[in-house]
């Protein structure tokens, strides 16, 4: 099968179930943004050790943030047409247990943070700021076409856990945080 369809080159692109829409449909802007937070992810991930535990679930949210490319692809208005897999409450469960373990060991913060410091803290504000951008794009469209609520909400837990796990390898780096004093 060759990668290339020649069906994109005027513009258009398929929705999930065939309806053809603009490249810079709602959905499109939407589900583009999510992929672009997963490759970041991966490439978070990608720079971690092998025995780093937050590996595992870095890959599981990639597996995740997939599902919610795949609702937001889905070009029918209501119920899922394909029944692709969903988040669950589980899921944000999870993204929660994980801020707060991590949260238990890190000092209070009484200033906003700049990014970086290290690579990896760097990594991790870049996921959280195109996190941040896909949830807007979803929560934009979803004035005007279904999104899953479960989708929004843990996108919107997603990238607080992006600002907490980028601490968190602060402190492991012994790299320090640089605080905004204006």
């Amino acid at each position: 099968m060759k990668i290339y369809t020649k069906t994109g080159d005027t513009g258009k692109t398929s929705l999930i179930g065939g309806r053809r829409v603009s490249k810079h449909h709602a959905r499109i802007e939407a589900y583009g943004t999510v992929d672009e937070l997963n490759a970041f992810v991966g490439l978070l991930r990608d720079h971690l050790p092998k025995d780093d535990p937050t590996r595992e679930l870095l890959l599981e949210i990639q597996e995740k943030l997939f599902c919610i490319e795949s609702h937001l692809a889905d070009g029918s208005e209501g119920k899922l047409s394909n029944q692709m897999p969903g988040i669950q409450e589980e899921d944000i469960v999870k993204i929660e247990l994980a801020i707060d373990q991590m949260s238990s060991s890190l000092p209070a913060l009484h200033h906003f943070i700049l990014p970086g410091g290290h690579p990896l803290v760097s990594y991790c504000h870049i996921a959280r700021t195109v996190c941040r951008r896909a949830e807007r794009l979803c929560t934009q469209l979803s004035e005007n076409h279904q999104v899953e609520e479960l989708d929004l909400k843990y996108l919107n837990r997603l990238s607080d856990y992006f600002f907490i796990v980028g601490r968190w390898y602060s402190k492991q780096t012994k790299s320090p945080e640089i605080l905004w004093k204006p």
